[in-house]
């Protein structure tokens, strides 16, 4: 194996050992991962809202530092090397709480952690001012120099790295960048790789769980092999002075969320989840690395999304449906 294929190979195959029947799983298919190199990072979604009552029980709380501690070290074990965790501002209060337990251990745990902007749904006037008010907010609290935790914070080229999720689409993001280009450490902002007048403000993209232009299927046969593709070929040839953040994902299933549409991408026996890791190797290279690899997402049950308990068992006739 290649150095370079372990952190790849450690998510992956913790996963798949850990949760699926082994009889049901051939070695072949954890032994052809990406291309990994010493500087690419695998980072996770972290979503911070459960014990809230708004969200399903999932059997822990966001504000137990004990079960935050237990997250990080499986995170780790499987070659994690950081936890990008939704934050709203002001907004969630109760998530906020969430962030401020999550970088104090981190910092503690040699663990890295990064905010994602989730961004309001409204007019564009009130959009831009919560953005600019929660930004001042998280560089005060969590970006200064005696923040508690602040050693954890992800750092690429010496600046804080910052992650949008967008929403309604109306911030004014212009004005925004002009702000915190004024910090002492101006941050990187990512955005999720979409149409936007804001190319220019943005540091980088980065991809999200995505069927492909075919849409979500029935069967959740469509696991984003086009969406991936042109998000790769998108940075390497349109972007490619911007920091590309690629994703993996084990497969998507929104029914228990309150908001559910329906959607659904299949795990296909574990398939999915190595496929969209395989495919970066076929855009990155050892001399031109990814920077971060997202894996979307940690913990997010209400979209089915979550690899923290690992990837759901198995049934032979799902083996020879998913081809393995």
């Amino acid at each position: 194996m290649r150095k370079q294929s372990k952190i790849a190979l450690a998510v992956v195959g913790i996963l798949l050992l850990q949760a699926c029947a082994p009889t049901h799983y051939k070695p072949a298919m954890v032994s052809n991962l990406p291309t990994n190199t010493p500087v690419t990072k695998t980072l996770a979604v972290y979503e911070p809202w459960f014990g809230h009552p708004e969200h399903i029980s999932v059997g822990y709380s966001s504000h137990d530092p004990a079960e935050i501690r237990k997250q990080i070290e499986e995170a780790k074990n499987m070659g994690i090397s950081g936890f990008v965790v939704d934050w709203y501002g002001d907004r969630e209060p109760f998530i906020d709480q969430s962030y401020a337990l999550m970088q104090s251990i981190a910092a503690q745990m040699n663990f890295h952690v990064a905010m994602m902007y989730d961004e309001t749904e409204g007019a564009t006037d009130q959009a831009t001012d919560d953005a600019l008010a929660a930004f001042q907010k998280f560089n005060t609290t969590y970006l200064a120099p005696d923040s508690p935790g602040h050693s954890a914070y992800l750092m690429y080229n010496n600046r804080p790295v910052i992650f949008i999720f967008p929403k309604g689409g109306t911030t004014n993001w212009h004005r925004l960048r002009e702000v915190v280009d004024k910090w002492d450490q101006p941050p990187l902002l990512i955005y999720e790789q979409r149409q936007t007048p804001y190319v220019s403000d943005f540091d980088g993209f980065f991809a999200w769980i995505n069927p492909g232009k075919k849409g979500w299927a029935a069967d959740g046969s469509n696991w984003g092999e086009d969406y991936l593709r042109a998000f790769y070929t998108k940075m390497t040839t349109q972007y490619p002075d911007k920091i590309a953040v690629g994703a993996a994902w084990a497969g998507f299933d929104d029914t228990k969320a309150s908001w559910s549409l329906n959607r659904h991408m299949s795990q296909r026996c574990g398939a999915t989840l190595v496929d969209t890791m395989n495919l970066v190797s076929q855009y990155y290279t050892p001399d031109r690395p990814l920077p971060f690899l997202l894996i979307a997402t940690w913990n997010d049950y209400e979209e089915g999304s979550a690899i923290e308990a690992g990837l759901a068992k198995c049934k032979p006739e799902q083996e020879k449906a998913a081809g393995n």
